[in-house]
């Protein structure tokens, strides 16, 4: 932790901004997340319901990529939801979970708000770089989609 020092009030005023924006980032990356998710489940079960043996040979192969693309975009967007519960970066909650009442007391004497800037701003970084990752994986799927319902009518 950093300063003991009373910051400016602009300076206040900007670290609670900065570390609501954060918070508020994340929370998007999480909704985005739940919408693409139940996406990729519906679109999976849809694809289960179609499924038949006698397709044909190119459907079925862009199918089954499509399948694969989904499943990928849904471990992804699951990785955005998954809890962070590391408490190394001291300026998280598993980091005061893990102290006794005098530790947490004491640590109220520095302002742990560019920490907590940083670690929020790095997560939110991180969910939102899996999140478009996951977004590229099910539009991928559906250009496969696409080309399996195009073989469908050679």
């Amino acid at each position: 932790m950093t300063t003991a020092t009373t910051p400016s009030p602009a300076i206040d005023k900007n670290l609670d901004s900065a570390c609501a924006s954060a918070v508020h980032e994340i929370a998007r990356t999480d909704s985005k997340a739940s919408l693409l998710l139940a996406f990729d489940g519906a679109v999976l079960a849809g694809l289960a319901s179609v499924a038949e043996p006698g397709l044909p040979t190119v459907t079925k192969t862009f199918g089954a990529l499509a399948i694969i693309a989904l499943g990928v975009s849904a471990v992804l967007l699951l990785l955005v939801v998954r809890p962070r519960l590391r408490g190394d970066d001291k300026a998280s909650f598993p980091h005061w979970a893990r102290l006794n009442d005098d530790d947490i007391r004491a640590g109220m004497h520095d302002d742990a708000r560019p920490a907590q800037i940083r670690v929020l701003s790095c997560l939110a970084v991180r969910k939102f770089t899996q999140l478009r990752r996951a977004v590229d994986m099910s539009l991928a799927a559906l250009v496969l989609l696409a080309l399996a319902a195009a073989g469908l009518a050679l």
